[in-house]
């Protein structure tokens, strides 16, 4: 049997970095800079009411773990409720969207593999601070640019 190359990875609660955009907070537990691209995972909190519009990941598979409160998910053109405890797998390519159907905020833990996720979120959360506001088209061309499009 050969042995391991790299050594476990043990992030404490909350010590990963917080990004916020789109009115959410990422904090996320695991980069692709620590798992050598393999998967990125972080926990999410989606203020009630809120969640993004339908669109689809050409590169990435997407999990889901609903920690607290209640998510609507679409699938198959069809709104779903989860509850927590409830997990959720979404394929590559596969159109979906989440939203918070409570009225307390969503935690939920999120992977995407291979990994990047952060940095699309990181590039996204520079635009929604700016001052102005978010330059939509900017969002948009970030999103095409990490294989994420947006349903019509």
């Amino acid at each position: 049997m050969k042995q391991p190359t790299q050594s476990p990875i043990l992030v404490p609660a909350s010590q990963g970095p917080v990004i916020r955009a789109f009115g959410e907070e990422a904090v996320f537990l695991l980069t692709g800079e620590q798992t050598g691209g393999a998967l990125t995972q972080w926990i999410e909190t989606t203020p009630p009411g809120a969640g993004p519009p339908p669109h689809w990941h050409t590169d990435v598979d997407e999990w889901f773990y609903v920690l607290e409160g209640q998510a609507g998910f679409l699938a198959d053109g069809a709104w779903h409720e989860a509850a927590p405890g409830a997990a959720v797998f979404v394929p590559k390519n596969a159109v979906h969207a989440f939203r918070n159907v409570g009225n307390v905020p969503l935690r939920m833990l999120i992977t995407t593999a291979p990994s990047g996720f952060e940095t699309f979120f990181t590039r996204c959360a520079t635009e929604f601070a700016n001052p102005a506001g978010p330059d939509m088209q900017r969002i948009m061309e970030i999103s095409a640019e990490h294989g994420i499009h947006f349903a019509t």
